[in-house]
């Protein structure tokens, strides 16, 4: 069943001072028994249940309902790529309201933080879009958006729109952050397309602009790809700043990996390694077979993996036909699959119908350990955007809380300290 989006707004009420029990997720490890005590916005203290006197919260643990056996308490998770959900589509929201039911649709299961996804376009629609959900960005509904295009391969363009694809375009990447009013967070670009590496060329006008670039949608060699890698590293070493590269759904819109062409994944395997890169990885069960995702987070470590839905607007949704941008997609047993009027299986592979808390529990069912799976899906991700506020139960961060249950289903989300 399908709930209506607008259940998901949060109260007008101020919350009071409270807790929230269970075994608790922190960024590095798992506290049985324990407790977070949120104080209007913010988080004040998290941890044990014995030691909660000593630091001055016994009071508000003692009132706190004690929780059905399994019951965990994780933070909000943050998602870098996230295209919709709740039969509302970022890149063909026309209005405020529309894109907040994306929004409202990710927030109620458990995603307190995201990235807006925009797919190819032509110029119009690419600064239309982001100047609209700049608006979103502006009232701190969203963290800002993530371009997915136009600046990548034809033979790697996955549900996007192969005539839409353009040469890099230093001033159109302008263009889109004055449009975004500063909210466009990341960019993916594929190295082997004509103005995207070297001097004056998009990647370098991405950091000076502030940012993040994504390799991605991508039929690069190796060479080519390490060549992005080691050219963005050196502009990123140059502004100062802390941000890493990131690599947009690896295995997924990529040459694949092979032993005698190993192509871009094994410069991104290569680089997650040095603690270079943060790899995007879509763990829905359909982008990726469970075991690679294992395999990868056991390879690069948790902290160079971010958990991703690459969710498009069929999320939370029943199965039938929704619209990617200027592509058909329909939606058969979960899987979101362009529209081939030739072939009654569907085309590509178009965005995922998953919510995050569905990744993390795809990676847990696979091997992944809880703490590494909600790693991946907050404290990682909201690194990537340079955000010290929230992605963990750490004292001084937003009051971001997803209480579940032992199969990790949602049982309760509050975000900024008020129950979604």
């Amino acid at each position: 069943m399908v709930t209506d989006p607008s259940d998901a707004q949060e109260s007008p009420r101020p919350p009071s001072v409270f807790a929230l029990r269970g075994d608790v997720v922190t960024p590095d490890r798992l506290v049985r028994d324990g407790a977070v005590v949120v104080a209007d916005d913010r988080i004040v203290w998290a941890g044990p249940l014995e030691e909660a006197a000593a630091a001055g919260v016994g009071d508000e643990v003692a009132r706190a309902e004690e929780p059905p056996p399994g019951t965990y308490v994780l933070p909000g998770l943050v998602d870098l790529h996230n295209h919709g959900g709740g039969g509302a589509g970022f890149p063909d929201a026309t209005s405020v309201d529309e894109a907040m039911t994306a929004v409202l649709e990710h927030r109620r299961h458990g995603t307190t933080t995201l990235l807006a996804s925009l797919v190819t376009a032509d110029r119009e629609t690419l600064l239309a879009r982001a100047a609209l959900l700049a608006d979103l960005a502006d009232a701190g509904e969203i963290a800002g958006i993530h371009a997915e295009g136009p600046f990548l391969s034809a033979a790697r363009c996955g549900a996007q729109d192969p005539s839409r694809l353009v040469p890099g375009d230093v001033r159109l990447v302008r263009d889109l952050r004055e449009a975004s009013r500063g909210h466009l967070r990341t960019m993916t670009v594929a190295p082997e397309v004509d103005g995207v590496t070297g001097p004056g060329g998009v990647a370098t006008a991405l950091v000076r602009a502030g940012v993040v670039p994504s390799l991605g949608h991508t039929d690069a060699t190796t060479e080519q790809s390490e060549a992005l890698l080691r050219q963005v590293a050196a502009d990123l070493a140059e502004a100062g700043g802390s941000s890493r590269m990131t690599a947009t759904h690896l295995f997924n819109g990529m040459r694949p990996l092979h032993h005698r062409h190993p192509g871009p994944v094994a410069a991104c395997l290569a680089a997650a390694s040095r603690g270079d890169l943060v790899v995007e990885l879509v763990g829905d069960g359909v982008h990726l077979d469970p075991a690679t995702v294992r395999t990868v987070m056991q390879t690069v470590g948790v902290d160079q993996v971010a958990l991703v839905t690459d969710a498009m607007a069929a999320a939370g949704m029943d199965d039938g036909d929704y619209e990617l941008g200027p592509m058909s997609v329909v939606v058969r047993d979960g899987v979101a699959r362009l529209a081939d009027p030739e072939d009654p299986e569907g085309g590509a592979i178009a965005g995922s119908t998953a919510h995050l808390i569905d990744v993390v529990r795809c990676a847990v069912e696979a091997g992944v350990p809880l703490v590494a799976a909600v790693r991946s899906a907050s404290w990682v991700p909201a690194g990537v955007l340079g955000a010290t506020d929230v992605g963990g139960l750490v004292a001084g961060r937003r009051a971001d809380v997803l209480v579940v249950d032992r199969d990790l289903r949602v049982q309760h989300v509050c975000r900024g300290g008020r129950p979604v």
